[in-house]
């Protein structure tokens, strides 16, 4: 079967999720998203007809998605391997972007919205935070961390890892990750040892 040279729609999401997390979600048109994911125009509105907003939503969502992945296969070994994969995932978006790339979740979160308006990508920003949270939380609680202790603790690391992704990315640095890294596990341990 011949090979289309048709850019998977995939491709354009990944390529637009990459994007913004270098630039933000404001300061990268819908065509730029295009450029950069070696996508046609048309094509990108072909598989995003309602535009920018359904191709960020779409953005977020997967990277919601992939992260998710690599943590339900780390958590398995426990919270302490989870909380290590996803400092080790971040720490090498950082790195390997050269402090240029962050997490495009968080580029959208903080995003002004228009007034009165909940944007597609902006809920769906919050849905990924609520699910990497959901996860690190079931890991504690299957590791006998009570259950509100299990909710605060997801919600601080998921806090603090994506802070500290911006403070990596601020500083040209790792050295708030590795700080950040050293007390979550100290948390982490604690608490499931408790």
């Amino acid at each position: 079967m011949p090979k289309s040279n048709t850019p998977s729609r995939e491709r354009i999401v990944a390529g637009a999720a990459d994007m913004i997390s270098r630039r933000g979600l404001s300061a990268t048109s819908i065509r730029e998203m295009a450029k950069h994911a070696k996508a046609p125009l048309g094509s990108t509105y072909h598989y995003f007809p309602e535009g920018k907003q359904q191709l960020a939503t779409e953005a977020v969502r997967y990277t919601g998605e992939w992260v998710a992945r690599r943590l339900r296969r780390e958590l398995e070994a426990g919270p302490a391997a989870g909380l290590r994969a996803f400092l080790d995932l971040w720490r090498g978006i950082v790195v390997e972007s050269d402090f240029h790339a962050g997490c495009p979740v968080l580029a959208v979160a903080i995003e002004e919205p228009p007034a009165d308006e909940v944007p597609p990508a902006l809920a769906a920003a919050a849905e990924v935070f609520e699910q990497w949270e959901t996860l690190l939380a079931a890991s504690l609680r299957e590791h006998g961390v009570e259950a509100d202790e299990a909710a605060q603790l997801a919600t601080l690391v998921v806090a603090a890892v994506e802070g500290t992704v911006a403070m990596c990315r601020a500083k040209r640095s790792t050295e708030p990750l590795d700080r950040t890294a050293d007390q979550l596990q100290a948390l982490v341990t604690a608490a499931v040892r408790g």
